[in-house]
C-alpha cells in the first residue's frame, strides 16, 4: 500500500494548494490513501465542519490532529463518527478517537495520532501509552502501523523513533511547520522529524509576520492571522508499506502552481 501524508495544512492557502495539486499527485504517485494533518486548516486554528467537508470532498481520506483539534467547537460531534482523529493520549473522557483502521484492498493500515509533552496541553505519557498500544496491535495481528507524532521537541520525536523502529511502519512528525531533511528507513520503519507545512511560505510558520515580530520585539502576545495573499508551498511524504515494513519513502514539494517534484528520498540504513 502507498500512503500520501501532508502536514500541517494551514488555513485557506493550504487548502488551495491541496486542492490544486492533489489530482496531479495522484496521477504521478498513485497513493492508496490520503492522510492530512488538518488541525490548522481553518484560518490556522482548528478544523471547522465546513472545511472538513470541503477537504473530504477534495480527496482527504483521514484527518489527524493535535493541540488545536478543539479550537473549532462545531467539529467536536464529528470526531465521534467521521475519519477525523485527535491525539490518542488525551484523557479518555475527551470526545473522539486517536486510532483509525483504514482498509486498503485486503489489508488494513492502523493510523495513530499521538501528541508530545513539551509545550503541549496536559496529556498522558506518549511513550508508555504508545508502547502498550503497539504491543496490543501486534497481538491482534496488525502489521501496518503509521504514527503521526504531533510534537514540538525534535528530541521527543527521535526518541520515539529509536523506541519503535522495527515495530511500526512509519513515524512522521508534525506541529512545527518547519520541514526537516532527515528522512530515513531503518529496520523497516520510515521516519521524518517534521514534514513541514502546506500553506504560506513567505512569513512565520504560515502566519502573517506582523504579530510574531511584535511578540518577539515587545513580549506582548496577540492574534495570529493567516495572510490572504502569499507565496505558497505544498509539502508531503509518500511512503510504501509491504507486510508491515516501509520499502520506499520520499518527500514531495510544490511551489505555488509549479510542478510537484520529489524533494528528497529516504536514506535506507
Amino acid at each position: 500500500m502507498k500512503i500520501l501524508y501532508i502536514a500541517d495544512l494551514v488555513g485557506k492557502p493550504g487548502r488551495v494548494m491541496f486542492k490544486y495539486h492533489l489530482q496531479k499527485i495522484k496521477e504521478k504517485y498513485s497513493p492508496d490513501l490520503v492522510i492530512v494533518n488538518g488541525e490548522n486548516a481553518s484560518h490556522g486554528f482548528g478544523l471547522s465542519t465546513k472545511n472538513a467537508k470541503e477537504l473530504f470532498n477534495a480527496g482527504v481520506d483521514l484527518f489527524t490532529g493535535g493541540n488545536h483539534s478543539w479550537d473549532k467547537k462545531d467539529i467536536i460531534p464529528l470526531l465521534e463518527f467521521e475519519n477525523i482523529l485527535r491525539p490518542i493520549n488525551y484523557p479518555k473522557v475527551a470526545p473522539g478517537k486517536g486510532v483509525a483502521y483504514m482498509e486498503v484492498g485486503d489489508e488494513t493500515l492502523v493510523v495513530i495520532n499521538l501528541m508530545g509533552y513539551f509545550t503541549m496541553p496536559m496529556v498522558d505519557n506518549p511513550f508508555t501509552m504508545i508502547t502498550e498500544k503497539v504491543e496490543a496491535l501486534h497481538e491482534e495481528g496488525y502489521k501496518n502501523i503509521f504514527i503521526d507524532f504531533h510534537a514540538e521537541a525534535t528530541s521527543e520525536k527521535r526518541a520515539l523513533f529509536a523506541m519503535l523502529k522495527g515495530k511500526v511502519s512509519a513515524i512522521c512528525g508534525s506541529h512545527t511547520h518547519v520541514g526537516t531533511d532527515d528522512l530515513v528507513i531503518d529496520e523497516g520503519t520510515f521516519y521524518v522529524t517534521d514534514v513541514g507545512l502546506t500553506g504560506c511560505r513567505d512569513n512565520v510558520i504560515g502566519m502573517d509576520t506582523k504579530q510574531p515580530l511584535d511578540r518577539f520585539l515587545t513580549g506582548i502576545g496577540g492574534k495570529f492571522d493567516v495572510p490572504n495573499q502569499c507565496k505558497k508551498i505544498l509539502q508531503g511524504v509518500v511512503f510504501e508499506i509491504e507486510e508491515g515494513k516501509c520499502t520506499e519513502a520520499f518527500k514531495i514539494k510544490a511551489y505555488d502552481e509549479g510542478e510537484v517534484e520529489i524533494a528528497q528520498t529516504a536514506y535506507k540504513e
